[in-house]
């Protein structure tokens, strides 16, 4: 059996859910920045957009802060995945699981406590003048946003580039080596280049994440940047301003021509070798360049850390005045949010369990579909969710109010945009795709030929579903909804827009409007380090997931 009326009835109602919820929300915002008030063809928006000047700084700022993250991230992950990955290194397992750290907490939320340690008046630049007589511009501007983005998202970088590296023949490095190969030119010449897909993907993202970002710049004050420009336009003038929607039609273009570029340069030449052949040694390095290697690491990994630590220094703080450090600890931030803040926490995990419930019902459904059956037109599901993942959070949720409001929910429950239920379904659209990605790995490894003897055995296909597959695929389904909750957690960008009202509000949205007054940054942090518990302890219960469908 390979397609069913059941199983075509649940293909269809998913394709209807996606495009309720996905593509005629994206299209009505797009549909919008191309007409006029009659609804006729127009590029008179895009022409507005390019007379206004703070409009023409806010795209050159953004290229400009996402061009130089990636170089900057380029800088500090690609050394770290090489030396981690060539070169014989006690803990190297805990240099690589402390360089992806900083993936658990959202940007936003160490942007504040970086202030504090790499402001103008902050610890490091107090030590500076006191030490040097100078101090660094690093949090002033879009020097800080780059600063906090480039820390927060080089482990793209890493993880991709450590996975190209170790994917590499060994035998084509010795074959370099001799040949008189070695060093710099033996990493320019052979290992780089071999690795360059999983650079190259590692950069995109890095580029479209902070592209997209709105957290980051408005927890550091600096608005003349593209993301916050299309939030502010649509809180302030509203939904009816043009421009906001040819924002958002310029962060999708770039975000798609990102994916489409890294597709581009990995698919015009060939990077598949015949064979694997063996990992390739590990190198030793002299006494002297080992110390040398441990301190370069050392220092970067406390750099990368320094959010974190700022963050719970933050959240312990009662007086942090033109210090180094904070001069009186206190847990009053901490009895704050769980009295003030209880119903954020609770909010959070309501709206990203549901959401994570809903991608892994949906991402089991889609994988079965896609992979055990020949209904026409199946593939469609899966390039469905994939655009879910370059559309930034922004669009979509300008995209949900234009088109939902005035929408009545049954029952007397009010308007879906006022509602918590449109944060379920917001999280769980931009989440699918990782539940799916898991799902589907999953189900690739669960042979056919074991349904079929369930079925010979007289089982209806429903029954076999039920009692085979899912069993089968059940590491994976965890793994989706793990991945799904946590990266549901510190999603801010929809979450501001589609925040009605403070009793409706996640913790994502509590952090921001803590970190928004001095007053409240102790309390901010506090919440933010109960979010970065809660989104690490998911990670860690992901990977053993993984690992135990691995081994199933």
């Amino acid at each position: 059996m390979r397609h069913s009326p059941a199983l075509a009835t649940i293909a269809l109602a998913i394709a209807a859910f996606l495009i309720a919820f996905l593509i005629v929300p994206v299209g009505a915002v797009i549909f919008t920045a191309f007409s006029d008030p009659h609804g006729g063809f127009t590029l008179a928006h895009f022409e507005a957009f390019s007379q206004i000047s703070l409009m023409r700084e806010s795209f050159a700022n953004s290229l400009w802060v996402a061009g130089l993250t990636v170089m900057f991230a380029t800088i500090i992950a690609v050394p770290l995945a090489y030396f981690t990955m060539r070169f014989q290194f006690r803990g190297a397992i805990l240099i690589q699981t402390l360089g992806v750290l900083p993936l658990v907490m959202p940007a936003f939320v160490g942007a504040a406590a970086m202030q504090l340690l790499f402001g103008r008046s902050g610890s490091v630049n107090l030590l500076l003048k006191d030490a040097f007589g100078i101090t660094l511009p690093l949090m002033e501007g879009l020097n800080g946003v780059i600063f906090v983005e480039t820390l927060h998202y080089f482990p793209f970088i890493l993880l991709n580039l450590s996975a190209s590296l170790a994917n590499i023949d060994s035998s084509l490095e010795e074959a370099a080596q001799n040949l008189g190969s070695s060093g710099w030119r033996l990493f320019r010449k052979i290992v780089f280049p071999l690795a360059l897909p999983g650079y190259i993907a590692g950069a995109s993202l890095v580029f479209i994440k902070v592209f997209d970002d709105l957290g980051t710049p408005l927890v550091l004050n600096v608005t003349n940047m593209l993301a916050p420009q299309a939030y502010l336009r649509v809180t302030s003038i509203g939904l009816e301003d043009p421009i906001g929607y040819v924002i958002c039609v310029l962060l999708v273009i770039f975000s798609i021509a990102a994916m489409g570029g890294s597709w581009w340069f990995v698919k015009r030449r060939d990077y598949a070798v015949v064979s694997r052949g063996l990992a390739a040694p590990k190198r030793k390095l002299t006494p002297a360049q080992a110390v040398l290697a441990y301190g370069w690491i050392g220092a970067l990994l406390l750099l990368v850390l320094s959010p974190h630590l700022g963050l719970l220094l933050m959240s312990l703080f009662k007086v942090w005045s033109f210090s180094v450090l904070p001069e009186q600890f206190t847990l009053a931030h901490y009895a704050t949010v769980l009295t003030d803040a209880k119903s954020m926490i609770v909010n959070t995990f309501l709206y990203c369990g549901l959401a994570a419930l809903l991608d892994v019902i949906l991402g089991t459904a889609i994988a079965y579909i896609v992979l055990r059956t020949q209904l026409p037109g199946r593939q469609l599901l899966d390039h469905m969710v994939t655009i879910a993942l370059a559309m930034p959070g922004l669009v979509l949720g300008i995209g949900y109010l234009r088109v939902f409001r005035g929408v009545e929910l049954p029952f007397g429950l009010g308007a879906f945009t006022a509602s918590w239920m449109i944060f379920v379904v917001a999280y769980a659209v931009r989440r699918l795709p990782y539940a799916l990605r898991s799902c589907m790995a999953a189900l690739s490894q669960v042979h056919p030929s074991l349904e079929e003897a369930a079925e010979n055995l007289g089982a209806g296909k429903l029954r076999v579903i039920v009692r085979v597959v899912v069993p089968l695929m059940m590491g994976g389904i965890l793994a989706g909804f793990v991945t799904s909750f946590i990266t549901a957690a510190g999603e801010i960008s929809e979450t501001i827009l589609l925040t009605s009202r403070e009793s409706l509000a996640p913790m994502s949205y509590g952090i921001y409007l803590y970190m928004q007054s001095i007053a409240g940054r102790g309390p901010g942090a506090a919440l933010g380090m109960i979010a970065i518990v809660l989104i690490a302890a998911g990670t860690y219960l992901s990977h053993r997931l993984v690992a135990a469908g691995g081994h199933r």
